[in-house]
């Protein structure tokens, strides 16, 4: 075992710049052994490209990285595996149709070997999973785990490569409260044992209980390092974005008319297998729905119903008090819908387009935009460039690819581009997901500001802090059905886990 303290890693003057854009500028910081370090900065502050640098996915202008005392080279990952650094990435990176245990051995054995020793690695992952508390089926098909579940496989890989020092980008962004929990737990194992952590995250309360150390960035450079025992969350926010943050309050309104409205509605997926059964929901004019729930249990299916991806198998679904028959993306854009995707690379944007082309995917349709089969160009570089600008979306320019964004600065232009048409109803799943305080205050006044000017909002959250804090009425989603609608006032937190755990006549007896 590694002894605790010794310093196993180092990053020593690191820049990297992406044009004229300076993602990191001599940054430096060291890790040791049975420390959580956590790495903190804005959407765009350059932790992730930081990381890239460290496990050799990105290779630097200047500076370099020490592990275990030896200087890494340049750009390869398997020099950073081999050294004993692994990386756990925001978005998984597993074959849904193999097992865990393939899934964890992948590239760990020789090609020229003619057979797996799958029973050495089965002994070599049962003795890490028990050791870090990380149990899951080694034999489970990947695509049948919960997300939770998933995200032990990608640690398991990473430690069945006998990775001393791990990164953790974002891990709790699709965990719920007690996934989240079980993960905290895994890490103090995992520090009590001599490994070192690093943690990238947004949610400064997790921050705080969990590390050691803390490390700010700020427009790529290092502002602060700090003892989470001497700093609260409002001072960490403010290091973040370099000015106090405070996040938006709600005000009661009278709502209005109905936007959307689902009578009974059931869908079902691939085999007729039920996706939501029955669900009766109703959002205003003026007023924020808010759905939680476990991940998994329906509301990819409730969004759909309301973004137009989806039909109904049976009962309605009225839009601005219309029945829909043959909904279509493309007639709900066009009647004033405006959709937040959950998952923004698979659904919100096309990475290899431009930000420009992104921002206008949904605005087709606009004779501001394209006429008479043209693009008219000039008005749609003029509209990204709005967003960008009011969203703060950090780029290079417009003309920048949308996948080289940093995955906040992707869901701000979404964000913006969806807000900006000034929509009727607003379809929000996960809007503030990856991102940092100051990102976050600025959605929420947003979205808070669409309502007050008479739009229709359904917000779908795990995040429970978020829908108490915006919703006027609140329901549950729990295997595919939802709860009936309460008002804020008459909701806590407690009442809200016991309706998101399917226990409805506890909650109301509560």
């Amino acid at each position: 075992m590694t002894a605790r303290g010794e310093v196993l890693l180092a990053l020593e003057g690191i820049t990297k710049r992406f044009g004229a854009l300076a993602a990191n500028e001599n940054v430096s910081l060291s890790l040791s052994a049975g420390e959580v370090l956590a790495l903190l900065g804005e959407n765009g502050a350059g932790k992730t490209t930081l990381m890239n640098i460290l496990f050799g996915h990105y290779v630097p202008d200047e500076g370099r990285v020490v592990a275990f005392g030896r200087e890494l080279p340049h750009g390869s990952p398997r020099a950073a595996i081999d050294a004993g650094i692994g990386m756990v990435h925001q978005h998984f990176t597993l074959a849904a149709n193999l097992t865990v245990l393939e899934n964890v051995m992948i590239g760990t054995e020789p090609q020229t070997r003619l057979a797996s020793r799958q029973s050495e690695g089965r002994r070599k992952l049962s003795a890490i999973a028990t050791r870090f508390g990380l149990a899951v089926d080694p034999d489970a098909r990947v695509g049948t785990l919960a997300v939770g579940e998933r995200q032990r496989v990608e640690i398991l890989k990473s430690l069945y490569r006998d990775a001393r020092v791990l990164i953790l980008d974002e891990p709790t962004a699709v965990l719920t409260p007690p996934e989240s929990a079980t993960l905290f737990d895994t890490l103090r194992v995992m520090a009590s044992e001599g490994l070192a952590v690093v943690l990238i995250s947004h949610k400064l309360e997790e921050v705080l209980r969990v590390s050691d150390r803390i490390v700010v960035l700020r427009q790529g450079r290092v502002v602060a390092e700090r003892d989470p025992r001497d700093i609260n969350k409002a001072e960490l926010a403010e290091l973040m974005v370099g000015r106090r943050v405070a996040r938006p309050q709600r005000t009661r309104r009278t709502p209005g008319a109905p936007v959307f409205t689902l009578e009974a509605a059931s869908v079902a997926g691939p085999g007729d297998r039920p996706l939501a059964t029955d669900l009766d929901l109703e959002v205003r004019r003026e007023e924020i729905v808010g759905i939680v729930g476990v991940a998994g249990n329906g509301q990819r299916a409730i969004a759909g119903l309301a973004g137009g991806q989806l039909a109904a198998t049976s009962g309605r679904v009225l839009l601005f008090g219309v029945p829909v028959v043959r909904p279509t993306p493309r007639r709900f854009v066009s009647e004033g819908v405006a959709r937040i995707p959950e998952d923004r690379h698979a659904e919100g944007v096309v990475g290899d387009l431009a930000i420009w082309e992104n921002a206008i995917l949904e605005r087709l349709g606009d004779p501001t935009i394209a006429a008479g089969g043209w693009l008219r160009r000039s008005h749609a570089l003029a509209f990204a460039g709005e967003v960008v600008a009011a969203f703060d979306v950090r780029c290079e320019g417009v003309g920048q690819r949308t996948r080289l964004l940093s995955g906040g600065n992707m869901q701000k232009l979404i964000i913006g581009r969806g807000l900006a048409t000034r929509p009727r109803f607003i379809v929000a799943s996960q809007p503030t997901r990856g991102l940092d305080e100051g990102a976050i205050a600025e959605v929420h006044s947003r979205l808070l500001a669409a309502r007050d000017a008479g739009a229709g909002i359904l917000l779908i959250s795990e995040d429970l802090d978020e829908v108490l804090a915006l919703a006027d009425r609140v329901a549950a989603v729990y295997r595919g059905r939802l709860t009936r609608l309460f008002p804020v006032e008459e909701i806590d937190a407690v009442r809200v886990g016991l309706l998101m755990a399917g226990h409805w006549e506890d909650a109301d007896a509560a």
